[in-house]
């Protein structure tokens, strides 16, 4: 595991949004910035999902969240608009974002891969990160030390057969984090890195390798030291790299 241990008030006073937030690393994300002192806007598209989460993070005395339905296949250009103009009325800024949310499609040769199939992939994994981003940058311009997380995978860094779409979107994913990243280097205090989360025990990891002992793999909770370590100030001059949860 990627080594490191966060202090416990690490995130005081922050406010990070983390999308996908409903369930499995993104919940576990959520819960770890929470319990660090964020102030977490849960975004996802199942609200039942966001309001189990919101309820457990108020319960346990943590900072209160803020939860928005948005889902990212329909959403329109507007909607994005929306979004930012709420939390900049609510906060004034964005000190995270953590792009969680991803599908991963067929898994299928790219010659069976229907157009429609690797549309919605890209569109969910690749398009809706760029509205986001770009959307929310002015906001997180105006924090003193933000951080952008993109999410990424083994299969884009080195392509492998039968990912298709998913693999292919998250090698767009490191592409969009590392023209990001260089255009911020410098001249504004954001930053932007990518995580490959490896092997985890989740649904989306489950639906992958449905032969899988997901025993086998660490929870999501067990990935979170590098998520805590690149939303905080101890991560601040971090700019353009691809990180792994789990060291090999």
């Amino acid at each position: 595991m990627f080594n490191y241990s966060a202090r416990p008030e690490l995130l005081k006073d922050r406010v990070i949004l983390v999308t996908g937030a409903g369930r499995g690393i993104g919940a576990a994300a959520a819960r770890a910035y929470a319990a660090h002192g964020a102030t977490v806007l849960l975004l996802g598209k199942t609200e039942s999902n966001l309001t189990a989460l919101y309820d457990e993070l108020e319960a346990a005395g943590y900072p209160q969240p803020v939860v928005i339905p948005f889902n990212l296949e329909t959403a329109l250009p507007h909607q994005y608009d929306e979004l930012a103009a709420m939390i900049e009325a609510e906060f004034g800024r964005l000190d995270g974002l953590l792009h969680n949310a991803s599908i991963i499609g067929p898994r299928t040769p790219i010659e069976q891969l229907s157009g429609e199939n690797f549309m919605r992939v890209m569109h969910i994994n690749v398009n809706a990160t760029f509205m986001l981003t770009a959307t929310l940058l002015p906001l997180l311009k105006l924090s003193q030390d933000a951080s952008v997380v993109f999410t990424s995978s083994s299969v884009g860094r080195k392509g492998r057969a039968y990912w298709g779409a998913y693999g292919v979107s998250k090698f767009a994913t490191e592409g969009l984090m590392q023209t990001l990243a260089d255009e911020v280097d410098g001249v504004a205090p954001v930053r932007a890195n990518s995580i490959n989360p490896g092997a985890t025990r989740t649904d989306m990891r489950a639906q992958a390798y449905p032969a899988e002992n997901p025993l086998s793999n660490p929870t999501p909770e067990e990935i979170m030291p590098v998520y805590l370590y690149l939303m905080g100030s101890d991560s601040a001059g971090i700019n353009g790299q691809a990180f792994d949860a789990q060291k090999k």
